[in-house]
């Protein structure tokens, strides 16, 4: 496989994941820890790591909005549920 349509590849299954975890709000992030060892804020981390590695830096808080579909502090409001 070509090393161009390999990236676009798994470009399209990251997009796929960011879909999915915006789609369902229920799954919350202390879950996907517990369960995969990441969550959202952990994509939200690695983007912008790998940003600052080729050079295109993305600020933190703009990563987060491209993983949660929202600002931040607006999806904690209207998902997030308090730990018991």
């Amino acid at each position: 496989m070509k090393n161009e349509k390999k990236i676009q590849i798994e470009a399209a299954a990251f997009r796929r994941l960011i879909e999915h975890l915006q789609k369902n709000h229920n799954v919350q992030n202390i879950d996907l820890m517990n369960l995969a060892g990441f969550c959202r804020n952990c994509l939200s981390k690695w983007m912008k790591e790998e940003s600052i590695k080729l050079k295109s830096e993305i600020d933190y808080e703009n990563c987060r909005e491209e993983v949660y579909g929202m600002p931040y502090d607006l999806w904690k409001k209207k998902y997030q549920k308090p730990i018991d």
